[in-house]
């Protein structure tokens, strides 16, 4: 059974309270007075409802009537836009863009390129995914994201496009009164081992988790996040590797240093990654700006003309 409540009848009532007259409203939306009359005196009788106080000399909605007209103006607002989503996604533009981007980069430089595509393109919501290790390659396999921003390894399959965009150092990191700092360098493992290790969970949910340097420590704390990793280690509570570009605050303010192990971490290439198959105007903005850039070791992504 159809709902007496349609989009015109909807229109018609907000005119009506915008203009304070049934006239006012019918000259709004080029009706004929009586058009607006029997649409609201048919919606009343077909919902069992009063609508319109007709005893002042102004059209006043009822309470019933303000809460219809509350609800109506939602779905008034709700059809507009699906109407403008629809003709943008005839267009190519995506009506959602999920961006996935590995704990270990950081996120300034994103927030940087979203802020520019919103002014671009408002109409695209963005959605920022955080995935930490195999997560990032999971999340795109498993069709969560659209766009991964620091990938590390190999794609998990075929029918994935990547772009290069540098790598990753490591480096071992203490809080400054750790009892490490004290010992002599290079640190032996068997003296690291004395202390609980800090690990970053892998957010993956189907592909296999990957382990990132894990040190064979006695005990582990385990974290969700490179920053909460970074965080624990500079209190003290346990010690390993962190990325370089994200310690940079740490290391100059003086609550973590720089330890050298007796091995030193190989640096780990990164890349951006989508499917193939995706032709969304939305993410060709984005893989064109990630073109225009790479990661530097220290500083994060940057753009390539930062360093010229």
């Amino acid at each position: 059974m159809s709902s007496p409540l349609t989009l015109d009848a909807l229109r018609i009532l907000d005119a009506i309270d915008r203009r304070k007259s049934f006239a006012a409203a019918a000259e709004e939306l080029y009706r004929v007075p009586s058009a607006i009359s029997y649409t609201i005196n048919k919606l009343e009788e077909d919902l069992g409802v009063k609508l319109f106080d007709r005893s002042r000399r102004k059209a006043e909605l009822t309470a019933v009537g303000r809460l219809v007209l509350e609800q109506g103006r939602q779905i008034l607002t709700a059809s507009e836009e699906l109407a403008v989503l629809a003709r943008q996604a005839a267009t190519g533009w995506e009506a959602e863009l999920r961006i996935c981007v590995d704990s270990a980069i950081g996120f300034d430089t994103v927030y940087s390129l979203i802020g520019a595509f919103q002014e671009f393109q408002p109409r695209t919501e963005v959605r920022l995914i955080e995935e930490v290790l195999a997560g990032s390659w999971d999340a795109l396999n498993a069709q969560r994201c659209d766009l991964v921003i620091g990938a590390a390894g190999e794609p998990p399959g075929q029918g994935f496009s990547t772009l290069p965009l540098g790598a990753l150092e490591f480096e071992f990191a203490v809080a400054m009164d750790h009892p490490l700092t004290q010992m002599p360098q290079p640190l032996s493992m068997e003296l690291i081992r004395q202390y609980p290790t800090v690990v970053v969970a892998d957010s993956s949910r189907y592909l296999p988790a990957r382990s990132s340097g894990l040190l064979d420590g006695r005990n582990r704390i385990v974290v969700d996040s490179i920053q909460r990793k970074i965080d624990v280690q500079a209190r003290g509570l346990g010690v390993g590797y962190l990325p370089l570009n994200l310690m940079q605050k740490e290391l100059h303010n003086g609550t973590l240093q720089i330890m050298q192990l007796a091995e030193s971490r190989p640096a780990q290439p990164i890349c951006a990654a989508w499917h193939s198959s995706n032709r969304g105007k939305g993410l060709a903005w984005f893989i064109m700006q990630l073109r225009g850039m790479r990661f530097d070791a220290r500083t994060g992504l940057i753009s390539d003309q930062a360093s010229e």
